[in-house]
């Protein structure tokens, strides 16, 4: 669930949920108020109007007591006299809020209530036959918040007697008291109650994501990187510790990756020195016959000369692989795309292939298939490099009395195809797919007649597919290899005039 999702339920439930609730409580209670009402009060029909209209109420409360001293009244007036009788009536009525008020002609002869609380209502009271009451109704006095009831009479003695049901409806009944307080706790732990819940369900939803993700970044911070912070939401929360885990992810890749670039450097740096060390080392060595007049002839001294000049080229080739391999490494290869006539650029190519290697002592044949003016787009320097690594390599790994390298170009449809045969070892089975990664060798021994940085042919892959090229190699065991690559060629597109 979405934040905002979560945020707007809570708010539609922490504003409709404890009115419901409250509606239910009270309507709960108010049945057993109601029935406490009619058990202790001997009362019966009471409604949920009864508790804002106590004058029903209390009404209904004396209505039995009238019955009785209304027949009292009939049948023997005198006990109305008797004060002890008068007292048991006025303890009843005391239970129901009311007590008893006796007349005889004039005079007041019994008050059961307080009697300066009655004395404002003595002076009110109805004189005899000036008014009818009946148990279902009364005389309510407003200004002393008192309903009476009462009984008109005749002693014995003929004289006139009123007996009065006062009722003091100012103060509240205690069920109602008891009711109003119950609801008015009842609403408050509603609201707690709900209050407590949702704030409880949103810190869950919000502090456990946010738990992992702590835990996760201390883990960062410790460099452990060897965890998994799955996202157990679909909200907001749940889409950070998704991108936390991306984060982690490639942090871990990073990480890997630094550690094999720092390992295929320190390889690096072995291989050069190693091959940097066989040239010093003739150099050195040829440089102390010349200077020993070990070189007594003309030959000899060129022959050192010679030697010592192959050997400086050959640093001179090893220390440009290694700054080409820098740029490599950061993607600043320094590229001078032109359009190259085909035919033209490869000739020049198989030229000083011819030279070079006919002076090492290797057979070269060149051949080209492709008709036309056929054009390419690419970096004539760079793709020189490709070529020169690829004949590189294999005279380094040449391993036959008759060399032999073949180079051919052909046009197949979009791209041109340049192909580089060799006779030399091969390449076995289960090395061939390696070949273009970066220090990989086939010479695990690495002597120092087939010794190499082990980046010539990842540069020449780098190259060709900076060209929007691709390359790939062929190869038998004892027989020799074939490496291919593809250039696109240059398509003019016609402008609509």
């Amino acid at each position: 669930m979405k934040l905002k999702t979560r945020l707007i339920t809570a708010f539609i439930t922490v504003s409709v949920l404890p009115i419901l609730l409250t509606g239910i409580v009270i309507c709960g209670m108010s049945r057993y108020q109601i029935s406490a009402m009619e058990k202790n009060y001997g009362i019966a029909g009471t409604t949920y109007k009864s508790f804002s209209n106590s004058v029903q109420v209390f009404n209904s409360l004396t209505e039995e007591s009238y019955h009785k001293i209304s027949e009292v009244a009939i049948k023997e007036p005198e006990l109305l006299e008797d004060v002890t009788y008068l007292e048991d009536l006025n303890k009843a009525l005391q239970k129901k809020s009311s007590y008893l008020i006796m007349r005889k002609d004039d005079k007041i002869t019994y008050i059961g209530g307080d009697t300066e609380s009655a004395e404002e209502l003595l002076n009110q009271l109805p004189n005899y036959g000036e008014h009818d009451t009946t148990s279902e109704n009364g005389v309510y006095y407003g200004d002393v918040q008192a309903l009476v009831k009462y009984v008109d009479f005749q002693f014995r003695d003929k004289m006139e007697g009123s007996a009065f049901i006062v009722t003091d409806v100012s103060n509240v009944m205690p069920e109602v008291k008891q009711f109003i307080s119950d609801v008015a706790l009842a609403i408050t732990l509603i609201l707690v109650a709900t209050a407590a819940l949702l704030i409880f369900w949103i810190y869950k939803g919000i502090t456990g994501p946010l738990g992992k993700m702590q835990k996760a970044a201390q883990n960062i911070k410790d460099g452990n990187l060897d965890f998994k912070l799955e996202a157990t939401t679909d909200d907001e929360l749940g889409q950070l510790c998704s991108d936390f885990e991306d984060m982690r992810q490639r942090l871990k890749l990073n990480a890997e990756e630094k550690l094999t670039y720092d390992k295929e450097n320190k390889e690096l740096i072995s291989n050069i020195s190693h091959d940097l060390k066989t040239p010093v080392t003739a150099i050195k060595g040829y440089a102390e016959g010349i200077m020993d007049g070990v070189a007594d002839t003309p030959e000899k001294m060129d022959k050192y000369i010679r030697t010592i000049y192959n050997k400086a080229t050959e640093m001179d080739r090893l220390i440009n692989e290694l700054t080409f391999y820098s740029k490599i490494d950061t993607n600043r290869i320094p590229y001078n795309f032109s359009t190259i006539p085909v035919s033209a650029y490869f000739d020049d190519c198989a030229e000083d292939l011819s030279l070079e290697l006919e002076a090492k002592g290797i057979d070269f044949s060149y051949s080209n298939y492709v008709e036309g003016e056929q054009k390419i787009i690419a970096d004539a320097e760079q793709l020189k490099r490709v070529i020169n690594n690829i004949v590189s390599n294999s005279v380094k790994y040449m391993d036959k009395q008759c060399g032999r390298i073949n180079l051919r170009v052909k046009d197949v449809g979009d791209f041109i195809q340049v192909e580089l045969e060799d006779n030399g070892k091969g390449i076995a089975a289960r090395d061939l797919p390696n070949i273009f990664d970066r220090f990989y060798r086939t010479d695990a021994s690495r002597n120092s007649s087939k010794g190499g940085s082990g980046i010539g042919l990842s540069i020449v892959k780098k190259i060709v597919e900076d060209h929007g090229g691709k390359i790939w190699a062929t190869s038998k065991e004892g027989t020799g290899t074939v490496m291919y690559f593809v250039i696109r060629k240059y398509q003019e597109v016609p402008v609509n005039e």
